[in-house]
């Protein structure tokens, strides 16, 4: 087993061990993937300012999400397909983040139900849901979330379509996966992947299969599919599904200030600053370079929350030195999912925590909470200066 000692470790052994199709779907972004890349190397243009001389004793990272106690300001973002990168793998990713003290967040298109989840944890966890046409399935949804005990809904209002993503129409990919003979050949390769997926019942998406309308199995999945997202999504729509949920809600797709404004207006408790991780629209300005101008507008009126991008301790520094409350990581838990199932997960987030501690103390401060852009050298055209 090789030494982890940052996120990129886990990739080596994560394309080793998790199918071909389960492996790009998680390292890629849609058209030329330019979003997908600039969304990691953004993060490099802030620099830190080192201190010496400073009292480094007593470093906190404690803190609250949506007024839920956090050991970090860091949660786990809804990943769709998760227990296909290891089998039950939403289970073991929402363990290893109660154990940890962070939010976990439940995809809709999870392979472990809503009640799966429910039943092998604890602690209250978060679930996210798409926006989608149909207002019993919706409200089902919603409902089904509170009689889990979810703590928190998150609404993503960025995927009313699909971006095109080259990699997963090539690859096929589907839950569970078409048996062709390209997909079978690479399945072989991967024996551990498999005896876990022969071991486990949950190899499809559990809060859709026999709870929409229709959809019974695999194919009818499909033709749902591609008429259940709602392309005439409105502000007027999500104060709708506000109606239906009436815990703390989270809105996950805010890349513009006047969006962040309307947010704001339904009654959200916390926006996340994200563009699906560079999965929907090619060629929009990277997550941590929106965040400044989206906390000028907003960030005194509303938790601001980052998404996109995050691989590293550093990278949840820089985003809270910007003004963000939290930030949250996908790719970089699911390659520790994938390459060494719940433990993977939880060495991932040691590492968040690792470097976040270490980086706060060499820029002398004690305390999550003291952060702001004096941490920082930004350079004076990271927010763009656009005709």
């Amino acid at each position: 087993m090789p030494v982890i000692t940052n996120i990129d470790d886990f990739k080596p052994l994560y394309r080793r061990r998790v199918p071909k199709m389960f492996y790009d779907y998680a390292e890629s972004g849609s058209w030329t993937e330019q979003t997908f890349r600039e969304n990691t190397s953004d993060f490099s243009r802030l620099l830190l300012k080192q201190r010496v001389a400073i009292d480094m004793t007593g470093r906190n990272l404690a803190s609250t999400m949506i007024g839920q106690d956090v050991s970090m300001p860091v949660g786990l973002a809804p990943v769709g397909l998760t227990g296909m990168q290891c089998a039950d793998g939403e289970i073991k990713a929402a363990r290893a983040a109660e154990k940890f003290g962070v939010p976990f967040t439940l995809s809709t298109m999870s392979i472990c139900s809503i009640e799966d989840v429910a039943e092998n944890t604890e602690k209250p966890f978060w679930f996210q849901v798409y926006t989608l046409k149909d207002d019993d399935f919706m409200q089902r949804l919603f409902d089904r979330a509170k009689a889990a005990n979810c703590s928190a809904a998150m609404i993503t209002v960025d995927l009313q379509m699909l971006g095109q993503r080259h990699k997963d129409l090539k690859n096929g990919l589907s839950a569970p996966p078409k048996l062709t003979a390209r997909s079978i050949a690479d399945m072989m390769t991967k024996v551990r992947w498999g005896l876990g997926m022969l071991g486990t019942k949950r190899r499809s998406f559990g809060n859709i299969v026999g709870h929409a309308k229709g959809v019974t199995d695999p194919s009818s999945l499909s033709a749902w599919t591609a008429e259940a997202f709602d392309q005439a999504l409105d502000w007027d729509r999500i104060r709708q599904f506000r109606r239906m949920w009436d815990g703390p809600l989270i809105i996950k797709g805010i890349m513009d200030p006047r969006d962040a404004a309307e947010a704001l207006n339904v009654g959200a408790d916390a926006i996340i600053v994200s563009n699906h991780g560079g999965r929907q629209l090619d060629g929009a300005l990277s997550a941590i370079r929106a965040l400044p101008a989206i906390m000028d507008a907003v960030g005194d009126r509303i938790e601001v929350h980052l998404d996109s991008g995050v691989r590293s301790g550093q990278d949840v520094l820089k985003a809270l030195s910007l003004g963000a409350r939290a930030a949250y990581i996908g790719r970089a838990f699911t390659y520790g999912l994938g390459a060494m199932g719940e433990a993977g997960v939880t060495r991932a987030l040691e590492i968040i925590r690792a470097e976040l501690d270490a980086s706060m103390g060499l820029c002398g401060r004690r305390d999550v909470h003291d952060l702001d852009r004096d941490v920082l050298m930004i350079p004076r055209d990271f927010a763009g200066d656009w005709a």
